[in-house]
């Protein structure tokens, strides 16, 4: 890790005068645990079926709270599989109730499994964004990041969703996610986006709003992949170089608040990841917010940070400069 020894604090102030604070928060990022029907080789949360880690009804009504008090416009539910919360369909119906905006963050398996039959009507009837990762619209990627069988599975969800009236431009906003396979940046986004539209609606007859591409993190699992094939010094390297002041100022940390399964408080998912608490001073549970915090904060940065501002950034909405 060598490489990104590079501070990165320094390289954000050189190109943006103010330091990175988050003050314009929209968004309530909320990770539902880390049990996942899927163990993907890019997961930067390590997600699996063997996982435990779950947010319980205590947190979860914590959660609720936090967004009954607070002009916060977007729950943003995450995992692992967050659908297999025992927990999730409450913050759906309870957040939507409040007027808000949800995203589910979706692996599109998950729709196949026996008990979540009746998921993709539940997300329509609710309304619910559905951000469905799709590595590759090629089979052979989607199922090296994920495993045999993985793509097909992923095309069955897409259709079910489709079945229900999502991805056809209406209210039921379908967005595709899609992450490189290898050690290399993402490709144009507008470009991606024409070739997974092309591919899947002429091969496939499967249509989705959207498509939004990420960058992978240099932690968990993709940190232990570049390390099996010998990359790790090439793609920090690449990350370093392909530093973007533009999609510096874009990034998620200035309008997210990342909740971890346990209620504890980051400035986003990789944060969490990496256990960063936020700065002195800022509130780090969702007790101590109802309490007596502020959503506004500065915000704790680290050289894995080169992962959201290389080349035209990454964030969980995506792309962040042209």
């Amino acid at each position: 890790m060598a490489l990104l020894t590079a501070p990165f604090k320094e390289k954000m102030l050189a190109a943006r005068p103010e330091p990175l604070r988050a003050d314009g928060l929209r968004v309530l990022q909320v990770n539902l645990g880390y049990r996942c029907n899927l163990s993907c080789k890019h997961c930067h949360v390590s997600g699996g079926p063997e996982r435990t880690e779950s947010m319980d009804a205590q947190t979860a009504e914590s959660v609720l709270r936090v967004l009954l008090e607070n002009p916060l416009e977007t729950l943003d539910l995450t995992g692992g599989a967050p659908e297999l919360n025992p927990w999730f369909r409450s913050l759906v119906r309870e957040a939507r109730a409040l007027g808000r905006h949800v995203v589910d963050r979706c692996n599109l398996s998950v729709l196949l499994i026996r008990a979540q039959a009746d998921l993709a009507r539940f997300l329509a009837d609710h309304q619910v964004e559905v951000v469905a990762s799709l590595p590759s619209f090629r089979k052979h990627g989607t199922d090296g990041q994920r495993g045999d069988g993985a793509f097909e599975r992923s095309l069955e969800g897409l259709r079910r969703l489709n079945a229900w009236g999502y991805g056809r431009g209406g209210a039921l906003r379908l967005t595709l996610v899609h992450n490189p396979v290898g050690a290399f940046l993402p490709g144009s986004q507008a470009s991606l986006e024409r070739d997974y539209r092309r591919e899947l609606r002429d091969r496939h007859g499967i249509e989705f709003d959207r498509l939004i591409a990420i960058a992978n993190m240099p932690i968990s699992r993709f940190l232990e992949f570049l390390e099996r094939t010998g990359n790790v010094d090439r793609y920090l390297r690449r990350l370093v170089d392909a530093f973007n002041p533009r999609a510096a100022d874009g990034v998620m940390c200035r309008t997210h608040l990342s909740v971890g399964w346990d209620g504890r408080l980051y400035d986003c998912d990789f944060n969490q990841m990496l256990e960063l608490s936020p700065a002195a001073g800022a509130p780090r549970t969702l007790a101590e917010l109802l309490a007596y915090g502020d959503l506004a904060r500065a915000v704790r940065s680290g050289p894995h940070c080169y992962g959201c501002t290389a080349g035209a950034g990454s964030s969980c909405s995506g792309a962040l400069a042209p």
